[in-house]
């Protein structure tokens, strides 16, 4: 599928050249802005010694400017390496020399960790905004004219999105102009996008949510995202509150987030598409939305896979609260050991041009993470009702033993997140003398509210086995996470 694809960004701006692309409290951009401004610095790059394969790294918050980067990277073939800005200089510096980047752009609010990464690992800086004695300017580079011609190889790496890195060194997952094309048309088919939808950019663009859901499927069909540098609870809400975006994605985080602000009920929710993942949507969330006219349609994927590999309908989503949905238009979907069809349990393995070709210059890890004929092993056990609806168990790597028995930790998590007091719940598995391994759970509280520990035993016993009820319950004021929101249930054993 796609061996050689259309520019995207020159092709979107031939179709609907005047209409607005990206939305900032600067300006409206159109098709043709991001267009010529991706030329031109793809013009700069070539003039500064990046040739194709060649890495950027990229250091800012979420803005216009990375998008042309992004689409001038696809025309001259550099590779795209979006940074955590989050994490300090020693832990960026190990991903960039892990990717052996040459240069490095930059936004105002990240400059001086960059010129210092510049300093240490010997980039070429690039200002996104206010160039320093020594940086290329991007803005300069943009105002270049000229077209820049080049063909798109659909399966060469056009940008490395690195996995969460809650254990070791985060591996870089390589992106390509298929599977790009693969996740929108998974994207548009799901959730009917269209060129009349609008959607906000707010997800950080180091991870794939902030690119693909749904900005880039977005671009692609014509439509308008409004950028917003980072998540802001008020400043989203208050765009929600004028009624002119349509669909946009969260992770529950984010929607946890609305429902304790005293602005919630300000939105009509009725009127916005809303898609969540990164991590189980607690039922509670779910119906708080709903009881606003909204059902919130959870989903299914991984970096490595584009990400759309699952989305619930929203005419089903009421019926099978908890469930991801059916396979998107693109993705095959294999459960191991499990035939084909048929209800069970088992790993989630998964095939298709949004399959990612592999690890980044790590043919080790790509040869760990696929089977036999191209299937990619999730990690993730999933389940298949008789209807052909997925739900998600747990992380394989999660799962722990206690006297012989399998625990999951979403299935007490889940249980758990039904208590009337309690907000978010996270259980791992802790060494035991005498069971080998027992759950410990760690709480979150609703706001105003408290629990006595004591009960939460006897009330779990009531609704799940006896070897699956944590041995202890630890209350914390908000848990350890990654940027994409997801718990570092790594970080909690120092917590108990």
């Amino acid at each position: 599928m796609f061996d050689c694809v259309p520019d995207m960004a020159a092709k979107r701006a031939e179709l609907s050249p005047d209409a607005p692309a990206f939305v900032t409290d600067e300006k409206t951009w159109s098709f043709t802005d991001i267009n010529r401004a991706a030329d031109g610095f793809a013009q700069g790059l070539v003039s500064l010694g990046l040739k194709q394969g060649d890495r950027l790294a990229v250091l800012s918050l979420n803005s216009a400017a990375f998008f042309i980067a992004l689409f001038a990277c696809q025309k001259s073939g550099v590779i795209l390496a979006p940074m955590n800005w989050r994490q300090p200089v020693a832990e960026l510096a190990d991903v960039i020399g892990n990717v052996g980047a040459s240069a490095i752009l930059f936004d105002d609010e990240n400059a001086d960790t960059a010129r210092a990464l510049a300093a240490g690992q010997r980039l070429c800086p690039i200002a996104m905004e206010t160039p320093a004695d020594g940086d290329a300017s991007f803005n300069e580079f943009c105002r270049r004219s000229g077209h820049f011609n080049a063909a798109v190889d659909a399966a060469a790496p056009w940008y490395l999105l690195f996995t969460s890195g809650t254990t070791g060194l985060p591996k870089a997952v390589t992106q390509t102009a298929r599977m790009c094309w693969a996740n929108a048309i998974n994207v548009s088919q799901a959730i009917d996008l269209t060129s009349t939808d609008t959607s906000i950019n707010f997800l950080p663009l180091f991870h794939t949510a902030g690119i693909n859901l749904y900005t880039l499927p977005l671009f692609l069909f014509g439509g308008a995202s409004t950028i917003v540098p980072r998540f802001e609870p008020d400043t989203i809400l208050d765009l929600l509150k004028t009624g002119t975006i349509s669909q946009f994605f969260g992770v529950p985080a984010i929607f946890q987030a609305f429902s304790l602000h005293d602005q919630v009920d300000q939105v009509d929710w009725s009127s916005i598409r809303m898609g969540c993942g990164g991590a189980p949507l607690p039922e509670p969330l779910i119906r708080f939305f709903a009881e606003r006219g909204a059902m919130i349609c959870n989903g299914f994927g991984m970096t490595e896979t584009g990400p759309t590999a699952f989305l619930m309908d929203r005419g089903n989503a009421a019926e099978k609260i908890g469930s991801v949905g059916r396979a998107q238009m693109l993705t095959e979907v294999r459960l191991d050991e499990v035939p084909d069809g048929q209800p069970g349990e088992g790993e989630i393995w998964l095939r298709g041009p949004a399959i990612t070709p592999g690890y980044f210059e790590n043919p080790e890890a790509t040869a760990k993470a696929f089977a036999a004929e191209g299937w990619l092993k999730s990690g993730d056990v999933g389940w298949r009702d008789a209807d052909g609806y997925y739900f998600i168990v747990d992380r394989i790597k999660d799962m722990f033993i206690t006297g012989g028995e399998n625990v999951y930790p979403a299935e007490v998590e889940r249980v758990l997140n039904g208590h009337p007091d309690i907000l978010e719940t996270a259980v791992i598995g802790v060494p035991d003398e005498k069971w080998g391994e027992v759950g410990a759970a760690f709480l979150m509280l609703r706001p105003g509210r408290s629990v006595d520990p004591e009960t939460l035993g006897p009330w779990c016993r009531e609704r799940l086995a006896p070897y699956k009820v944590p041995k202890s319950f630890n209350l914390l004021d908000d848990f350890p996470r990654t940027a994409a929101g997801k718990v570092r249930k790594p970080d909690l054993r120092g917590k108990m």
